[in-house]
């Protein structure tokens, strides 16, 4: 049985203006893979509801879960929200219990829960919380769509509350082999093998460093054995003297 798949959706302006730097994406791919969920694509997108709406449409069709990160804070731009709800054909408004969370940041509510600050309560029909114990603000899971904060802290503690609740595969386990060699001296040998062994990954990951070319070789299965055969394999065959 193949493991269930993902995708993320890294939504602002900011990241494609270089003025912040996307970590979450990152964080994301290294859960996954621990609990064996395969991340199959990550797109970033603008601030604009037409790009939102069609990532969202094209890749929840594709995937088992799509994970967002971004647009769901107090401000004009912070527009995931009615994006999400669109793209689902439901209607969204200040829900109660998304309220009731973000009172809890206040002494009196009543008056600093602001109009800007209610944005942040706003949530379509027919989606759970995803739970904020940063900052309170709650993200939101709407069939297998999961939307959450852009800031990496409060990103990262959704994402902890979040995953146990998500259908897990098996783990992908890998074992690294750092070749002092030019990828072009080993394609050959290495497509054999990638070829003679279909039922594990092989990947080639090239570099320069120090005047000197090299090649990390990284080999990936849910089998244990096989990696371990299948990088003794590779550290045979391109055994330096």
């Amino acid at each position: 049985m193949s493991n269930p798949t993902a995708a993320m959706i890294v939504i602002g302006d900011e990241i494609l203006s270089g003025r912040t730097q996307d970590t979450n994406s990152n964080y994301l791919a290294g859960q996954l893979t621990l609990m064996g969920v395969d991340l199959k694509e990550i797109r970033v997108v603008s601030d604009d509801k037409v790009q939102i709406i069609s990532a969202v449409n094209r890749l929840r069709m594709k995937y088992t879960n799509v994970f967002t990160s971004g647009g769901i804070g107090p401000t004009h731009d912070d527009i995931t929200a009615d994006c999400i709800a669109e793209a689902f054909g439901v209607s969204i408004d200040i829900r109660s219990d998304a309220r009731a969370a973000l009172a809890k940041n206040y002494e009196n509510p009543e008056i600093e829960l602001t109009e800007a600050r209610l944005r942040m309560a706003r949530i379509p029909d027919g989606a759970e919380l995803i739970d904020n114990p940063v900052s309170k603000a709650p993200g939101f899971s709407i069939e297998n769509v999961h939307v959450m904060a852009g800031v990496p802290t409060i990103f990262k503690a959704m994402l902890a509350g979040l995953l146990p609740k998500l259908t897990s595969g098996q783990e992908i386990l890998s074992e690294n082999i750092n070749l002092k060699m030019k990828e072009g001296d080993i394609a050959n040998h290495l497509g054999l093998i990638a070829q003679e062994n279909p039922d594990t990954s092989i990947g080639s990951y090239p570099y320069y460093t120090n005047g000197a070319f090299g090649c990390n070789l990284v080999v990936r299965s849910p089998d244990a054995d096989r990696v371990q055969q299948v990088a003794a394999l590779i550290r045979k065959t391109f055994s330096e003297d």
